[in-house]
């Protein structure tokens, strides 16, 4: 199987990647900026390119791994041919690809990724869609080549599973980002940390969250809560920690 990446960026090199490793094929890697395209097809072995005509056409899987922005004007300028296209994103529907390709799909991995850290894709749970039957037993087989974790997903489903991944994700680790800018304002190293949230991510392992929810704002401790709130001088602060205070708390009502 010869594959194309289109994308260069966080998800599009570790999947490249391990594809490759995996003994895939990857033919040819497009990015909208030639540095970024040439080092990673300097990493597979493959040629790249920065113009969407360019893209070889004899490829048997296209992986549109792209920002959501740039995805429908990419697949509008490809030149349509018999190969299967799939896209990575979590909130895109499938059908972008109507109307371009007779033959697409979806192969999302619900991971975070950056470039320089490498992930198991064997626990990595992949959700995958496709147009048709035939199509979407292909997309299976490559997709158990990844990872032990394959299921079928709706695009209005998976819709909701990535909304659910950025509340999990992406705002949780913002909320570290500004507990660490925390500890830097009085020179507390932000390794102290780690342990804390290595257990409260080890806990939903054989917890449920909300069994496991602990703090001053579960049983709203009017007294903790209005001290901290007194501490920060940011008022963005200020209204995540009592809007986080007061959604912990009701919740818990919920019992």
């Amino acid at each position: 199987m010869k594959i194309i990446f289109l994308g260069s960026g966080n998800l599009a090199t570790r999947l490249s990647l391990e594809m490759h490793r995996k003994g895939m094929t990857i033919g040819q890697v497009y990015s909208h900026t030639s540095e970024n395209a040439q080092r990673l097809a300097t990493r597979l072995g493959c040629s790249w390119t920065t113009d969407p005509d360019t893209v070889d056409p004899d490829a048997d899987l296209y992986v549109f791994s792209l920002k959501d922005t740039a995805l429908a004007d990419v697949i509008a300028r490809m030149r349509p041919n018999g190969g299967l296209w799939v896209h990575t994103a979590g909130s895109m529907p499938m059908d972008v690809f109507s109307g371009y390709t007779a033959n697409y799909g979806v192969l999302y991995p619900m991971q975070t990724f950056s470039k320089t850290r490498e992930v198991d894709f064997r626990v990595i749970p992949f959700f995958i869609e496709a147009n048709t039957s035939e199509n979407a037993g292909k997309l299976q087989k490559v997709a158990e080549m990844l990872s032990g974790n394959v299921r079928f997903l709706s695009s209005e489903k998976r819709k909701s599973l990535h909304l659910a991944a950025v509340f999990a994700c992406n705002f949780t680790n913002h909320i570290y980002a500004l507990a660490v800018k925390l500890l830097q304002e009085q020179d507390i190293p932000a390794d102290v940390l780690l342990p804390l949230i290595d257990e409260t991510a080890a806990k939903i392992h054989t917890m449920s969250p909300r069994a496991a929810q602990t703090g001053p704002a579960i049983r709203y401790d009017e007294n903790v809560i209005h001290k901290h709130i007194a501490m920060l001088d940011d008022p963005d602060m200020q209204s995540i920690y009592r809007l986080l205070s007061q959604s912990i708390h009701k919740e818990a009502q919920h019992e």
